[in-house]
């Protein structure tokens, strides 16, 4: 009897470990545990993953760095940087999309058009990804000073995304001249 009141009791403490390390977790997800058993005695071990750092800016009340836990999501990452804002449109992200070490996530104010988590308007061979860019990024293009990368910025927010280079030509100020070595610089994503 006194070992059904041993085990019943033990069984209460782990319970009460698993639930007290889950409800410390700034995700709200329940950690991986492992359970261990050896003899009469049961071992509660968390197998948490690393952490990993992430970049959040926008419309969020403390922008910066959070550390967050491997496999965390983007609503994750928002919600340790103090949740959005009022003026933010959480619509323009994809909250369940994960989030690696070194990722920023980016919070737009409604009205504004914001990169995918990770990506950023310019890739690793620097060509500059023109549904993604950001004015600055534009500037980078050949012969795009601030004006005009402004417009191409304006164009796509109101037209949406462009679906080939030649869709450029659209926009004020831009020809076949300028279009050109345009080409070389950009890619569509």
């Amino acid at each position: 009897m006194q070992r059904v009141h041993v085990m019943a009791a033990m069984s209460v403490l782990v319970v009460a470990a698993v639930a007290g390390v889950w409800l410390g977790t700034p995700s709200g997800e329940p950690p991986p545990v492992a359970i261990t058993r050896t003899g009469s005695e049961e071992v509660v071990e968390s197998t948490a993953s690393s952490s990993i750092t992430v970049h959040v800016a926008g419309a969020v009340e403390s922008p910066g760095l959070v550390t967050l836990s491997e496999g965390d999501r983007v609503a994750h990452a928002v919600a340790a940087a103090g949740g959005a804002l009022a003026v933010a449109d959480l619509s323009a992200l994809n909250l369940a999309a994960a989030v690696d070490d070194g990722d920023q996530v980016t919070v737009p104010v409604k009205g504004e058009m914001t990169a995918p988590v990770g990506r950023t308007g310019a890739d690793d061979e620097g060509l500059v990804d023109i549904n993604h860019a950001t004015v600055a990024d534009l500037e980078a293009l050949p012969g795009v000073g601030p004006v005009l990368a402004q417009r191409i910025f304006d164009y796509r927010e109101e037209h949406g995304p462009f679906a080939t280079a030649e869709d450029l030509l659209d926009v004020p100020g831009i020809g076949e001249g300028k279009l050109a070595p345009l080409r070389e610089a950009l890619v569509l994503r």
